[in-house]
């Protein structure tokens, strides 16, 4: 079986931020953090992305942790069905509960942005969960723009998270928790930019973010572990468009339904466990979503042709 990702992808993006810098991960984490906080960074764009020609498309990070972007420069924001263009000045929110990609259209982007887990906030004196606050929630496309004096405003609130963050204050993440609620409440307080008219290339992103979505979930590493999107309206509501928009995506870019492709990459990860593992049919039942082993077992059997005991039999 192959290898399974890491529980956090906040390992992730400081990966590939040490490739985008030339830096080793470990100089970009925050010095002296204390883990009992959460997690907490502060970034100027044209660090992260110097070299990051126009048009890069920058990957959708796993879902551990939220990012408040400040942005001077032309870009645009993709999410599933929307396509966001962002002009002079722009402060983006982006949660682990919507993917989108972020596409710079110029070759160095000014501005900076935060990075925190939901945890930084829950631990606060308020316990602030983030998901629950408007500009966080799915189906929200939370991209802003900005007036000069605005963008002026915010950059000296990011520069100040710059200093603090490097302080030796004892009291500093109460300090950067107060500046990253400031941002939000200061976003919740404005309108979010029109979304671009549908194009054809709009179903073309919903598949490719629902594929993503989809194999994202694997491998299940632990028989504890259950699928978190199973059913096609689980995908659509995660991806902000309408389960029948996404269904009829995937039928043009596909030729399946949404239910086929859940099914047979379910029965795909079915085999693995069944071959490459220990695990007893009911875990395996459990862990990809069947409350009811007869109702696994009955699925499984019109997937591959085999009752699952038997489908382990035959391979071993």
């Amino acid at each position: 079986m192959k290898a399974s990702a890491p529980a956090t992808s906040i390992e992730d993006f400081y990966r590939h931020a040490a490739g985008l810098t030339g830096k080793e991960a470990a100089e970009l984490l925050p010095p002296g953090m204390q883990q009992d906080v959460g997690h907490f960074n502060v970034f100027d764009n044209a660090d992260m992305y110097r070299k990051v020609r126009a048009g890069a498309q920058m990957p959708y990070d796993r879902r551990a942790y939220y990012k408040i972007s400040l942005i001077r420069g032309r870009s645009r924001a993709e999410y599933a069905d929307r396509v966001i263009p962002i002009g002079r000045n722009a402060l983006l929110f982006a949660t682990p509960q919507v993917p989108y990609h972020y596409v710079p259209e110029g070759e160095v982007l000014d501005g900076h942005f935060c990075i925190f887990s939901a945890a930084f906030l829950v631990k606060s004196r308020s316990g602030v969960d983030p998901s629950g606050l408007p500009i966080f929630r799915p189906g929200a496309y939370p991209v802003f723009e900005l007036s000069d004096d605005d963008t002026e405003e915010l950059a000296g609130l990011f520069r100040k998270m710059k200093r603090e963050i490097a302080s030796d204050y004892p009291y500093k993440y109460d300090l950067l928790r107060t500046y990253v609620l400031e941002l939000i409440h200061f976003g919740q307080k404005l309108q979010p930019l029109p979304a671009a008219p549908a194009t054809a290339n709009a179903s073309a992103r919903v598949a490719s973010l629902f594929a993503e979505l989809l194999e994202r979930q694997f491998p299940l590493d632990a028989p504890g572990r259950q699928l978190e999107l199973r059913a096609p309206k689980h995908f659509a509501d995660r991806l902000s468009v309408h389960v029948n928009h996404l269904n009829k995506a995937l039928k043009e870019h596909t030729g399946q339904t949404t239910t086929a492709l859940i099914a047979s990459r379910i029965a795909q990860e079915a085999k693995i466990l069944l071959r490459h593992t220990g695990w007893n049919v009911s875990e395996i039942a459990w862990s990809l979503g069947f409350e009811e082993v007869a109702h696994f077992s009955n699925f499984f059997k019109k997937q591959a042709g085999a009752a699952p005991l038997a489908f382990r039999s035959a391979t071993i």
